[in-house]
């Protein structure tokens, strides 16, 4: 019975620490993500567009019913000429006409390089 007893205890005091061990994880994990979380909540300033370019959309894609959004990152120099496009997601094949079209955009002179998100939505039926 005394066998018994001190086994009983012994796996009450396991469970004890791996509670506690468990607990100490959360509270860490926790800690470690909330500034994270608060990061991306901070609004991005955004520099205004003065001359802009709509992407060609080639007839045989919208007749082939190519279509969706388009996400870019336009890397833009403090001249206002945009540098670099990054495609963020989006068709392939209908990414390459809007990456063309936002490297001729102009943006409004800023002190420092920016980059800026820009969103295209191909539609057959609105073109």
């Amino acid at each position: 019975m005394d066998r018994l007893f001190r086994s009983v205890r012994n796996l009450s005091d396991f469970k004890g620490r791996f509670l506690l061990a468990a607990l100490a994880l959360l509270v860490c994990v926790m800690a470690g993500s909330t500034p994270c979380l608060s990061a991306d909540n901070t609004a991005k300033p955004h520099r205004k567009v003065l001359m802009m370019f709509e992407p060609e959309y080639p007839t045989i894609l919208k007749n082939g019913h190519f279509e969706g959004q388009v996400r870019l990152e336009a890397t833009v120099l403090p001249n206002g000429t945009v540098s670099k496009v990054d495609i963020k997601g989006g068709n392939p094949m209908l990414s390459q006409y809007a990456s063309k079209a936002v490297m001729r955009w102009k943006y409004a002179p800023g002190p420092d390089k920016t980059v800026e998100e820009v969103v295209f939505v191909f539609n057959p039926n609105d073109r």
